[in-house]
């Protein structure tokens, strides 16, 4: 009897402890200020020296009509996701860090079986060792990424199975900027236990500057670089070397705020350049003093496409390693060729409940290129289709924060196909359901 008396005790100590906001990125918590006794903070001796521990598990389940506009079977009842992750944080002093960071991915009953970040049995997540001095720090191993708005580079947190990176960060900081380097390459998931691999075929690296707080708000100047031995397009196949320098400008100010963003590629595919770009905003106003303290906002977005794919440069828009849920958590179109306008509004309903629906309408930026993925995989050439009107989604997500531990999220979303889904033979209207709850510790 006595060792579920300890699993119980560990429990009502776990859920009693005053706990600080969790973050989506679990690395960025400080719990250095928690009791000795806690989970959070087990000491080691000298000052500064402790370990943190955590972890947090997520139940989805998810259901398609008429998934990809028909190109994909419909699920017959649905199918469930669920995602496993504890992490250990070891600080020694005030200097050097340890974070590990296991992962389990499982997916059941599927029709067509799991996607690429569906399923990871077990493997580990991250695992890095960190360096402080002064007002610099240094980190290498594999990690968790995500910059700014995270437009090119994120998580990955509406699929399954998130993002990580191997490689090495170095970050410096004052009073007015903060300024990260990066060298890295995306670890490839796989399936079973402990395959998880560095991709080889991939590399990424750049600068990354953040010019905090000015009377305009904080502005972000970038340069990232990909390298991708080989990759499709709807010119084609091939080697694709590509540079991306963007600005983004972002702030709250009382009842707006905004977030804009403009990027400018330039490189190689192949024997052809690369000339691309995308532009992105996102502004909203808040009614403070009416009922339901409505956030009313918009949405505009538009990544350019390839002009004519017969000729020796390629327009299209690259959005890298983007967030999950770029648009939406069905995420039926990455930001790839593509124009839209996404009006929503946000209401708070009740003690920590949101009410959020959204409409988002989708235009090809050229008529000669297709439409892609998420991941940036062509679902279907644009060639020969004259049409430019993707069509357009009606979205609503129920969020409820039941503690600070558990969250509940309610989403249905329908797709009304238009002419140029018909046009290519993807006339299929598409309805997602997805109810999921995530409890972290």
């Amino acid at each position: 009897m006595r060792i579920p008396r300890v699993l119980c005790l560990l429990f009502v100590r776990l859920i009693a402890a005053e706990l600080p906001e969790f973050k989506l990125i679990r690395y960025e918590e400080d719990w250095s200020s928690q009791r000795p006794d806690s989970l959070k903070y087990i000491p080691f001796g000298g000052p500064g020296t402790y370990l943190s521990i955590g972890g947090e598990t997520r139940q989805r389940y998810e259901y398609f009509l008429n998934p990809v506009w028909g190109l994909d079977p419909s699920d017959g009842n649905g199918y469930l996701l669920q995602r496993y992750m504890i992490h250990a944080d070891l600080h020694i002093g005030s200097r050097f860090r340890v974070f590990g960071q296991l992962k389990s991915g499982i997916e059941t009953g599927r029709n067509g079986g799991p996607r690429p970040p569906d399923r990871d049995e077990l493997d580990v997540h991250q695992a890095f060792v960190e360096l402080k001095a002064s007002a610099m720090r240094l980190r290498a191993g594999r990690q968790e990424v995500s910059l700014g708005s995270s437009r090119l580079l994120g998580i990955r947190e509406g699929p399954n199975v998130r993002q990580s990176f191997d490689g090495g960060r170095l970050f410096a900081e004052n009073a007015r900027w903060k300024v990260d380097l990066l060298a890295l390459r995306p670890a490839e998931t796989n399936r079973w236990m402990f395959d998880d691999s560095i991709g080889h075929r991939q590399s990424f690296w750049g600068v990354y500057a953040t010019a905090k707080r000015q009377r305009w708000g904080s502005t972000d100047i970038y340069y990232l670089g990909l390298d991708r031995k080989s990759h499709e397009f709807d010119q084609g196949t091939a080697r694709e070397q590509r540079h991306s320098v963007g600005a983004r400008v972002f702030d709250k100010k009382g009842a707006w705020d905004f977030d804009y963003e403009g990027i400018w590629q330039s490189g190689t595919f192949g024997d052809s350049k690369i000339r691309a770009w995308t532009a992105a905003t996102n502004s909203g106003y808040t009614l403070e003093n009416v009922p339901l303290r409505p956030r009313i906002g918009m949405k505009a977005d538009i990544a350019s496409g390839d002009k004519n794919p017969l000729d020796r440069r390629l327009g299209t828009f690259n959005a890298l390693y983007p967030k999950g849920a770029y648009f939406s958590e069905a995420d039926l179109l990455g930001p790839y060729n593509i124009m839209d306008l996404h009006p929503s509004v946000t209401l708070s309903i009740g003690r920590n409940i949101t009410l959020s629906p959204d409409a988002d309408f989708f235009w090809r930026q050229s008529t000669r290129d297709g439409i892609y993925d998420m991941p940036g995989n062509l679902i279907v050439s644009g060639r020969d289709a004259k049409a430019r009107y993707i069509g357009a989604h009606a979205n609503v997500v129920l969020e409820w924060e039941a503690t600070r531990h558990l969250r509940f999220t309610a989403n249905y979303l329908h797709f009304f196909p238009g002419p140029f889904l018909r046009e290519v033979g993807l006339g299929r209207p598409v309805n997602f359901v997805g109810l999921w709850a995530t409890f972290k510790f």
